[in-house]
């Protein structure tokens, strides 16, 4: 079984799991969250998660290894809608659709709590992601100006991309 089409464990992010998270999250963003970032947000009591290859299809020492982390997603829940705050796959486990299994069951889990709407900012320039999430429905709603930084030397800053999806809740 390839790690793509390995069920997925979605698995509350604890304090522990932090190193392992900041070690993705320095590698694939240009301005990344901090462990303090991570952390006020676990205290916080924003939905965090850690993604992991299921216990019964382990295979030690690979990326099935359960101890091996794949990914990560933190979601703010507020009354009516699911905002998506940052959600990352570890770049060797990139391009195996793991990004879209996680929106699939992140869209499953709002449908479940009843949250009609799910809410995200992304860099115009992360291709592979706005891509991914047109793909899924997601439609731009607006721009917010000069949201992420873009270089920190000249201090010059990235506008972000907002994007939605109505979920479709059952009666």
């Amino acid at each position: 079984m390839s790690e793509g089409t390995a069920e997925l464990s979605f698995l509350p992010m604890q304090n522990a799991d932090l190193d392992a998270v900041l070690e993705i999250e320095a590698v694939s963003h240009l301005h990344p969250w901090t462990k303090g970032n991570f952390s006020d947000s676990l205290a916080a009591g924003h939905w965090a998660y850690c993604i992991r290859p299921q216990v019964d299809q382990a295979i030690k020492g690979s990326y099935l290894d359960p101890a091996v982390l794949w990914a990560y997603c933190i979601l703010f829940p507020a009354v009516d809608e699911l905002h998506l705050l940052n959600i990352t796959v570890s770049p060797n486990l990139r391009k195996l659709g793991l990004a879209f299994r996680m929106m699939t069951a992140i869209e499953g889990v709002a449908a479940q709590q009843k949250m009609p709407r799910i809410i995200l900012e992304v860099r115009p320039s992360n291709i592979a992601a706005v891509t991914l999430y047109q793909k899924l429905g997601y439609e731009q709603i607006g721009i917010r100006k000069n949201y992420y930084p873009a270089d920190l030397q000249s201090g010059s800053r990235e506008d972000a991309l907002v994007m939605a999806k109505s979920i479709k809740l059952e009666p």
